[in-house]
């Protein structure tokens, strides 16, 4: 196991360790973490240290009536253990994620899906589940956490362990369990001996309530922006002045950061200006053009287009409060967030924030694009009618 493959996170790291080594370990935990702070990686590090840990010699009988210790693994043994868990192939260590049939008619598990997961998180670690679905060419169809997949987890932790002290099931996304999770509930109420539950969640009030209760939750915080700034240097080989600007954007989401990285060309601004104009000025033509025209250009742009504005006017309220000498940002940034004071107060601008959080919600589940940026639309309209029209 690697601690470092997880970006920052060290009082989280700390605190997992140390309930290994004081042998503080609930028989579930939950690890409950935003999209891009790093939840997943840091779950399957822990459970490569879990696997890893040295065995307990068992104790037997000898031969005169008395008690000996086995011979404990050696070392040799050790290191094909740590390699196994480093490739996720150890025998101990167990997956459950959502898929998706292959084909009408299947009861898919996430054995079935096991190679191309382990692709996965090797080279997207801080991917989410629509990357992950989208790597499995799911396209438009729904994950699950299927019935059978229950059932299959039922069959697998009823085994001894293999090798390690602990057998480990690391349930990423149990938002995707539906009622059939319930078929769970008595395998995590009364486990096997030597079995911990890993659940890895985003979103607290989309698991089963019967699940979270039997859960010890561990919190897993947005990354700092200069932990997020420092990995997009180190990592992604990014320029400092580049990785500065991205870190400072993408709110703790080191998922977010990388995206905005692919789409750096894009001229948000611009695109920006053009709407603000349109829709200020009351031009439904030229608005009406442009929501068809972003309608098109598919909900992961369309969101880091609404991060992107949610950044300027976070820094124009910056700008307001704390005055502009004392905000970093680039020139063009600093200028138009400037102009955005101009258009709508404080207050306005929290609002406007507020309208573009919900419809970055809605975008994630597959809202239609042209009739949300169109009432996205009247809505900005309606929250900064009152305010002198200025040239964007």
């Amino acid at each position: 196991m690697n601690w470092n493959n997880v970006i920052g996170q060290d009082a989280v790291k700390t605190h997992l360790q140390d309930m290994v080594q004081h042998n503080r370990l609930s028989h579930a935990l939950l690890f409950l973490g935003k999209e891009g702070s790093g939840a997943l990686p840091l779950a399957i590090e822990f459970a490569k240290y879990v696997v890893c840990q040295p065995k307990a010699a068992p104790v037997v009988e000898d031969l005169f009536g008395g008690m000996s210790a086995m011979p404990a693994s050696n070392n040799d043994e050790m290191e094909a253990a740590m390699q196994r868990a480093e490739q996720l192939i150890h025998p101990d260590l167990h997956f459950s994620f959502p898929v998706i049939p292959r084909k009408s008619g299947d009861k898919p598990t996430s054995a079935d899906y096991i190679k191309e997961f382990r692709e996965f998180v090797k080279i997207a670690p801080y991917g989410n589940v629509y990357d992950w679905l989208q790597n499995i060419n799911a396209e438009n169809k729904q994950g699950n956490i299927t019935a059978e997949e229950c059932n299959d987890i039922g069959r697998k932790l009823s085994l001894k362990t293999f090798e390690a002290e602990y057998k480990v099931l690391i349930m990423w996304m149990p938002e995707y369990l539906g009622k059939e999770g319930n078929k769970l509930l008595k395998l995590i109420e009364e486990p096997p001996p030597n079995t911990l539950f890993v659940f890895v969640a985003e979103n607290e009030e989309q698991i089963l309530p019967t699940i979270l209760s039997r859960c010890q939750l561990v919190k897993v915080p947005p990354l700092h922006t200069a932990e997020i700034e420092q990995a997009l240097i180190e990592r992604a080989k990014v320029a400092p002045e580049m990785a500065r600007q991205v870190a400072g954007i993408c709110e703790g989401n080191y998922r977010e950061a990388l995206q905005l990285l692919q789409h750096s060309e894009e001229d948000w601004q611009d695109l920006l200006k053009h709407w603000l104009n349109y829709t200020i000025k009351r031009m439904l033509p030229e608005q009406i053009k442009w929501v068809d025209e972003i309608s098109k250009i598919g909900r992961e742009k369309q969101k880091q287009f609404l991060r992107y504005f949610n950044h300027l006017l976070q820094q124009s309220i910056r700008i307001k409060v704390l005055g502009v000498e004392n905000v970093l940002l680039p020139e063009n940034e600093k200028d138009f967030a400037q102009r955005l004071n101009k258009i709508a107060s404080v207050g306005q601008q929290e609002a406007i924030v507020n309208e573009l959080d919900k419809a970055s919600y809605y975008i994630e589940r597959n809202a239609n694009g042209k009739m949300l940026f169109q009432a996205l639309s009247i809505k900005l309209f309606h929250i900064i009618q009152n305010k002198v029209v200025v040239e964007m």
